[in-house]
């Protein structure tokens, strides 16, 4: 997959194309509905497939006191597209220059002239161009200006439409069972593991403390059951994948404690993580984060949720 980062970056040749719009931030199960028709479409039109979405979102440059956490890192955004089987993903920096631009001028840019668009394919509720002012009717006026088809799909969703609002609302709720249903995957958090204040090992059960600039919408706080990945191990490694359990939190049985994400992987005592880029995999949410009157009542606790992790990760 080709992966373009401004339209100076287009290939004279990458047309003739099939083209869709929009942030994609998750890339969830209704996104993947969208780009399946839009390789669909292209593959039985001889044309290309395409993506054309931004970095920053558009809200970060337009109101950034309403910009939304984004799900996923861009690295991330791009990996999950390429596996759609896009040929090209163009990823335009959002200016307030951009933001400018007529719905008409926008269209001509980007879908006409750079990648000589022959079918535009977007949700129902598209809007581009200065202030939203281009909508699906002004879509297909241009269409017919330009020579290029315009389908719209309707919402994907088994009783309301998927959404990135909605996975953020069910991340912040901690509950990542459900937005799995909706990303078709289980949502991750990426970063290199750090040294803790080693409390963990204290109490019996290490943790791999993540970097705070790591990648991904932190879910809400407590103790989940999940999986911690290793990047530099292959995939076929038996210790690339390992079962864990997941604590994001304060821990408020002690003070002044930052905000983390610590990951103990089950029943291994081998394993020097620090400074290994990582992700954990959060499956099901176990509890919330609890504060205990003792420490031998904290230790108790986690004992259990290593047990439950357990059981829950050997049937996944």
């Amino acid at each position: 997959m080709l992966r373009l980062t401004d339209l100076s970056e287009v290939p004279a040749d990458l047309g003739p194309t099939v083209v869709t719009l929009g942030n994609f931030d998750g890339v969830h199960r209704g996104h993947a509905s969208v780009l399946a028709t839009v390789v669909e479409q292209a593959r039985s039109r001889g044309a290309r497939s395409v993506a054309v979405t931004f970095e920053p979102h558009p809200l970060a440059v337009l109101h950034p006191d309403r910009a939304p956490a984004m799900i996923t890192s861009t690295a991330d955004r791009l990996d999950l597209l390429e596996r759609t089987g896009l040929d090209a993903v163009l990823l335009m920096p959002f200016t307030r220059e951009l933001a400018a631009q007529t719905p008409e001028e926008f269209v001509k840019d980007v879908f006409v002239d750079r990648l000589r668009a022959v079918a535009v394919i977007v949700g129902k509720d598209t809007r581009f161009g200065v202030k939203n002012s281009g909508d699906i009717s002004t879509l297909r006026e241009l269409g017919d200006r330009y020579d290029f088809d315009v389908l719209t799909l309707e919402d994907v969703g088994t009783d309301h439409r998927w959404s990135s609002t909605e996975v953020r609302q069910l991340l912040t709720e901690g509950d990542v069972a459900t937005a799995a249903d909706v990303l078709g995957r289980h949502h991750h958090v990426s970063g290199t593991v750090v040294r803790g204040l080693q409390r963990g090992r204290e109490l019996g059960f290490p943790t791999a403390n993540l970097s705070r600039d790591a990648q991904g919408l932190v879910p809400g706080d407590g103790v989940y059951a999940g999986w911690l990945i290793r990047h530099g191990l292959d995939a076929g490694d038996p210790d690339h994948r390992l079962p864990a359990a997941i604590s994001i939190g304060t821990n408020p049985t002690f003070d002044n404690v930052a905000r983390t994400v610590e990951a103990h992987v089950l029943d291994r005592t081998d394993l020097d993580l620090y400074g290994e880029p990582v992700s954990v995999e959060l499956v099901r949410r176990l509890r919330g984060n609890d504060k205990f009157d003792s420490i031998d009542a904290l230790v108790e606790q986690i004992g259990r949720d290593v047990d439950t992790a357990r059981e829950l990760l050997a049937d996944s």
